[in-house]
């Protein structure tokens, strides 16, 4: 088992979720997040005053996928979420140690 995890632009979040469900992918974890990268936030203007936005705005995924799933999930957020501008996110992948689905003890790809 393996946990992908994409940070994405917000807007882009029910585009890589409708992909994924069409590619038969189902069940994900979103949280809003904010944080930065190579681009360093923006300045902005609000009400005459100039001021520094260094943490932007971004979606966290979490998928729990089988090992063979995984360049699947990862070229279908690719091609959902991809705007080619700076900022696009980044796809993060690890082993699951173990899973164990709560309401029937479940464990394993079983629980995923």
């Amino acid at each position: 088992m393996k946990l992908i995890t994409a940070i994405i632009k917000p807007f882009k979040l029910d585009e890589v979720k409708d992909a994924l469900s069409e590619n038969g992918i189902q069940g994900m974890t979103v949280t809003e997040v904010k944080g930065f990268g190579r681009q360093k936030g923006h300045t902005e203007i609000y009400r005459g005053s100039e001021y520094t936005v260094d943490f932007l705005p971004k979606v966290k995924i979490e998928i729990a996928v089988e090992a063979d799933l995984v360049s699947k999930v990862i070229e279908t957020i690719v091609g959902a979420s991809h705007t080619g501008k700076i900022g696009d996110g980044k796809i993060i992948v690890t082993s699951i140690e173990e899973m164990v689905r709560i309401r029937t003890s479940e464990t394993g790809e079983k629980a995923a």
